[in-house]
């Protein structure tokens, strides 16, 4: 049988004392004094007392949670930006429920449909790559409910937004693979839906230009930045007529599966083709040749979010104005670029 839960009129009935001097002693009212309140907060953990947080909520209209919504857990980035999220979050007495959309539309509504409904004070965004329709998303800002984007932003929806210079972080990366004495620079991309994919293509695009270089349009491609993806790419650029001595990519992912296909096939790196990924995973260190990389600060921007997110659910008005915040980018230089 079901035990019934404990309540503030058991914990009450066990001290001889009243139900309202158990519950001003629960929430450290100073008019009960500190022995009491000791006394009435160790029998409540005795008897194995929870309060009634929903019961609190409607009253106050507030969960104290805030929803999060990445496209993959499992990559280091978005791993670094959760903890700088729950470092703000935990300390500010927030709870942080986290969703993965594993980049599918149809599931990133869902989630945020059902964080709606669980009445998350705020949530915290980075779309998927399938994501071209945002209502799922404009119904939090049309609300009012506080919503904050990273690295894969949405502009057509009032917000803040943090993000790092992607197109700074390509550029640097294409720049180094010329100054190693490349001239056929290839580029693997994301779906140029996301703006951190067209901007890094842009950013490699005007290294080449700036360097008086020629692009060839054939050595451009866009997938979804999987390995599969990146050993498709790879082997497709190979079968060309022009076989390229570089090739930046537009995440890790693709520079390894990239890597592991061209030492199956004999192909030197980085004598032959040298290679540049974007993220700074942690295997970029540990494979053979490790991998150059443009690192981005992952922790420090999850913080930023959930700070500007906080204190637009403290302030409860919705902010004239909306601040989009550009973190640095670092070109983390490894063997899988570097001419001997």
């Amino acid at each position: 049988m079901q035990k019934s839960e404990i309540t503030i009129h058991d914990i009450a009935k066990k001290l001889n004392i009243s139900a309202s001097t158990v519950s001003r002693a629960l929430k450290d009212n100073p008019l009960i004094s500190e022995a009491t309140r000791k006394k009435i907060k160790k029998t409540a953990k005795e008897m194995g007392y929870r309060p009634n947080v929903m019961a609190a909520n409607l009253r106050t209209r507030r969960t104290n949670t805030i929803g999060v919504i990445v496209p993959l857990i499992n990559r280091h980035f978005f791993s670094s930006v959760i903890s700088g999220i729950e470092d703000v979050a935990y300390r500010q007495g927030f709870a942080v429920t986290i969703s993965q959309s594993n980049d599918n539309l149809k599931k990133e509504c869902n989630i945020a449909h059902t964080l709606y409904s669980n009445r998350v004070d705020g949530l915290i965004v980075s779309i998927g790559m399938e994501t071209q329709s945002y209502d799922h998303l404009k119904l939090f800002s049309e609300r009012n409910i506080p919503l904050v984007f990273f690295d894969r932003i949405v502009d057509e929806i009032p917000a803040h937004k943090i993000v790092v210079d992607d197109f700074c972080g390509a550029y640097r990366a294409t720049q180094h693979l010329i100054e190693q004495g490349r001239k056929q620079v290839a580029h693997i991309g994301g779906p140029l839906n996301l703006q951190i994919y067209a901007k890094r293509e842009a950013g490699y695009r005007k290294a080449i230009s700036d360097a008086g270089l020629e692009i060839n349009e054939n050595h451009i491609l866009h997938n979804s930045l999987t390995r599969a993806d990146g050993l498709n790419a790879i082997k497709k650029i190979l079968a060309g007529k022009q076989r390229p001595d570089a090739i930046f990519c537009a995440n890790d992912t693709t520079a390894l599966s990239t890597i592991i296909h061209l030492n199956e096939t004999g192909i030197k790196v980085p004598e032959e083709i040298a290679i540049v990924g974007f993220s700074n995973e942690p295997f970029s260190e540990l494979v053979t040749p490790s991998i150059t990389t443009v690192k981005q600060p992952g922790f420090e921007m999850g913080q930023k979010a959930a700070e500007l997110l906080i204190k637009q659910i403290n302030g409860k008005v919705k902010p004239k104005t909306f601040e989009t915040i550009m973190m640095n980018t670092e070109l983390i230089i490894r063997n899988s670029s570097q001419s001997k």
